[in-house]
């Protein structure tokens, strides 16, 4: 994204747009992903909300985490001012404190938190894809002034807005784009004042489903968050439509990406659903969605998933209560098996962004950008 970000309810009319232009090819020649070992189709059910975030600055979540004692976000723009924080939130989803960057970021679109509690947050978002470099924010525990960190693709600009920090905390960065995402991590250790060349190390294809969004195929097609599992066993990544998990072995999270095979977990009717993180006992994921553009009134509402992957409860106190979830680790509505090609879905991704971004160059070019 560029400094000034569009807001969203722009941009939301521009993803119906594209939706609609998508919806016929999105069913010609791409079969759902199916669950393994079922013969039973489940109809994906909603999350179960958690807590409503009622601070006004806090329509365009972007990125959350779940920390002790509640949780930590992120807005997606920099255009006010009052935004340009870094948002704790205590487990009723009130705003407990704020941290300001020392300087203005440009587009902050994830966040992630380490093994050893360092919030690492992502300003790599770039739609118009012309930012000669990215960010990393790095805020240590105890701190109240983050660290900033510059990076440069070694490919040119790329649109991203997932981030993950590996076991060794290292970060990796996740793009934006539909047929094949791809991941990049920094060449050499981060310094401050200096641009770090980044690395690609590789592409990550999810699987393709059917589940509803508001934004019909194209929805089901871009990375818009990840999270890391407590344990720094699995991985998550999320499109506006679905969440994909990755078992990781050896703390390497990239073969898990690009070698893995996910387990699916529906994410159905999110307004515009662009965070996820796991519970702090790994049990659950937990997601938040963008508001702006909304009818008025409406609030950022933090939903729980149930995971099939998860671990046995502990019984130490503060647990989430288990919750049945419908087609949590199951095939969305309408799957009846089978594999995308991968050539005809990199071909129907290349379409969605095409046509996309001709919406979109459109859409900038009415609003005086």
């Amino acid at each position: 994204m560029t400094d000034i970000r569009l807001r969203g309810s722009l941009r939301r009319r521009w993803w119906w747009a594209a939706g609609a232009a998508l919806a016929a090819v999105s069913t010609v020649g791409m079969p759902p992903v199916a669950a393994a070992n079922s013969s039973t189709v489940l109809s994906p059910a909603a999350g179960t909300p958690v807590c409503q975030i009622r601070d006004g600055r806090l329509n365009e979540i972007s990125g959350m985490a779940a920390i002790g004692g509640g949780f930590v976000v992120v807005n997606d723009g920099a255009d006010e001012e009052a935004r340009r924080r870094i948002f704790f939130l205590d487990a009723d989803c009130a705003v407990a404190r704020t941290v300001r960057y020392p300087s203005r970021p440009r587009d902050t679109e994830d966040l992630g938190v380490g093994a050893d509690g360092t919030v690492w947050v992502a300003d790599v978002g770039d739609n118009d894809r012309s930012r000669r470099t990215v960010a990393l924010w790095r805020l240590r525990p105890g701190k109240d002034r983050p660290v900033l960190y510059r990076l440069a693709y070694p490919d040119g600009p790329h649109d991203a807005e997932a981030l993950l920090v590996a076991g060794d905390g290292r970060p990796v960065i996740v793009t934006k784009q539909g047929g094949g995402a791809g991941l990049y991590r920094p060449a050499a250790a981060l310094r401050p004042g200096a641009t770090v060349p980044l690395v690609r190390v590789g592409q990550v294809r999810l699987p393709s489903t059917r589940t509803r969004n508001p934004f019909s195929f194209v929805g089901r097609a871009v990375v818009t968050g990840g999270a890391t599992a407590p344990d720094g066993r699995r991985v998550v990544l999320r499109t506006y439509a679905d969440a994909f998990e990755f078992d990781v072995t050896g703390g390497d999270v990239v073969a898990a990406l690009t070698t893995g095979a996910p387990r699916v977990v529906p994410l159905p009717d999110e307004p515009q659903g662009e965070s996820v993180t796991y519970s702090r006992d790994g049990r659950f994921l937990l997601t938040v969605s963008e508001t702006a553009g909304q009818p008025p009134g409406t609030r950022p509402t933090i939903l729980r998933y149930a995971l099939t992957s998860a671990p046995p409860p502990t019984g130490s106190r503060g647990d989430p209560a288990p919750t049945a979830s419908r087609g949590a680790g199951a095939p969305a509505r309408g799957d009846r098996g089978g594999a995308t090609s991968p050539a005809v879905g990199a071909a129907v991704a290349a379409l969605a962004l095409l046509v996309l971004g001709m919406i979109m160059a459109r859409g900038a070019g009415r609003a005086g950008r």
